[in-house]
């Protein structure tokens, strides 16, 4: 359970978030057993000994000076207790929080299992009505995987969820892993689905060591996993400026293996694995009681945070990154007299940057064309691919339209500034001509 980056902040904040509404005052007693608690914690297990003592006389002697006794609201106290452990410590990790039903709910637990993994069930509940981490996950144009993960959560608990994923994706000629939401979880997981993108050779992932029994780890790939393994297949990692914890080890171990393309804004900056520890009935703090080693740079993100192989704002990185596996699926496949790639990467650049058209000029292209119709609706032009079928037109100028969702394209045909046909060209060169019918 201590081997984690952030297991469980968010549920615990989604669990308590009603009761800390109507918490009792703090008072200068609680204050003073709250702190005692905290500075017993940050000096038996915090990971840098000289700043565990540092960050506890720090708050022994705010308390002497009576700097916290105006403060009677519980989360005022806890956020106040955070940014004074943070200004020390510069770790991000370290928090105070009121978590008085998350204390509740592992007391529950613990009274009811030997286990000290086991997991309260409303926070396993919790869980499962978030998938595990897991948002989204879908096939892009291009054949190109998208995961959308929120968190990496234990194997224990979201083991097969992960597997699945991993096996939906496991076709694809290219990956996009989105982690800018992604605050962080359980190393176990980035160790699992990491293995599904290196062979069967196991690859050194990190290294971490841990102050409270003074030991040193090594994370490496699984030798063995359920499904297929594609080391062949190019990766790209969105991240964000609240992109955290696990996910930047996930994030710095592939960049410094030369495995993925980083994409997005400089993470976070939490490199030090802790867990939550309980100070009173009302009150948590995580403690980091490890900091991670990379094998390859000796050190890692700690304070800095990773940076991007393509820094572009996060808004824009999921363009970014299906525009870069277009290109080099393109580059793989520039034998191919009709690939695919270059259509589908004019259909995405028009999307990402659509063309605006008068409705009075979207109006002239309206009409009947043999087989064909194009209507006007809600400000869209609908074409109709077949009978049943109406698919909006997308402008590429010049009175040329991309089919949306297909590999057509409609070129209209103007003649005395009057739209008289138009002709439709698939991916593949063939082309259909059709005459408007005049009114």
């Amino acid at each position: 359970m201590k081997n984690k980056y952030a297991l469980f902040c968010f549920l615990v904040s989604v669990l308590t978030s009603v009761a800390q509404s109507n918490q009792p005052a703090v008072t200068t007693t609680e204050q003073q057993i709250v702190i005692d608690s905290i500075n017993s914690l940050l000096n038996k297990i915090y990971v840098f000994p000289e700043t565990a003592k540092t960050m506890s006389d720090l708050l022994s002697a705010n308390i002497k000076k009576g700097n916290y006794s105006t403060i009677t609201d519980a989360v005022v106290f806890s956020e106040r207790l955070t940014s004074d452990l943070q200004s020390v410590s510069k770790d991000k990790h370290i928090r105070v929080r009121l978590n008085p039903e998350y204390i509740k709910q592992v007391k529950e637990s613990q009274s009811k299992s030997t286990d000290s993994n086991e997991m309260p069930s409303a926070m396993l509940e919790q869980l499962k009505m978030r998938n595990y981490g897991f948002k989204e996950i879908k096939i892009l144009d291009g054949n190109i995987g998208y995961i959308d993960l929120r968190n990496f959560e234990s194997p224990k608990f979201a083991g097969e969820t992960a597997v699945a994923a991993m096996n939906f994706v496991s076709n694809c000629n290219a990956l996009i892993i989105d982690l800018r939401r992604n605050g962080g979880g359980s190393p176990e997981m980035i160790q699992l689905i990491t293995s599904y993108l290196f062979g069967a050779e196991p690859v050194h992932l990190n290294n971490f060591y841990f102050r409270p029994t003074n030991e040193n780890t090594q994370t490496w790939t699984l030798p063995y996993i359920t499904g297929k393994r594609r080391p062949d297949m190019d990766v790209y990692v969105l991240t964000s400026n609240v992109t955290f914890s696990a996910a930047e080890e996930f994030t710095y171990n592939l960049k410094n293996l030369k495995r993925a393309t980083i994409i997005g804004e400089t993470t976070g900056g939490g490199a030090n694995p802790g867990g939550n520890e309980i100070i009173n009935d009302r009150f948590t703090i995580f403690v980091p009681s490890g900091r991670a080693i990379n094998p390859i740079t000796n050190t890692n993100w700690e304070g800095t945070g990773v940076k991007p192989d393509i820094e572009v704002p996060a808004s824009d990185a999921l363009f970014i990154a299906q525009q870069k596996a277009l290109e080099k699926l393109a580059q793989k496949d520039v034998n191919n007299l009709h690939s695919i790639y270059p259509w589908l990467l004019t259909s995405l650049n028009i999307k990402q940057k659509p063309l605006n058209i008068e409705e009075k000029q979207l109006k002239e292209y309206t009409g009947t064309y043999g087989s064909k119709s194009v209507i006007l609706k809600d400000g869209k032009l609908l074409f109709s691919v077949t009978s049943y079928l109406q698919t909006p037109l997308v402008p590429m100028g010049n009175d040329l339209f991309n089919v949306d969702e297909t590999f057509l394209h409609v070129q209209f045909i103007r003649e005395a500034r009057k739209i008289t046909g138009l002709r439709i060209e698939n991916v593949n060169g063939n082309t259909e001509s059709y005459k408007k019918e005049q009114k």
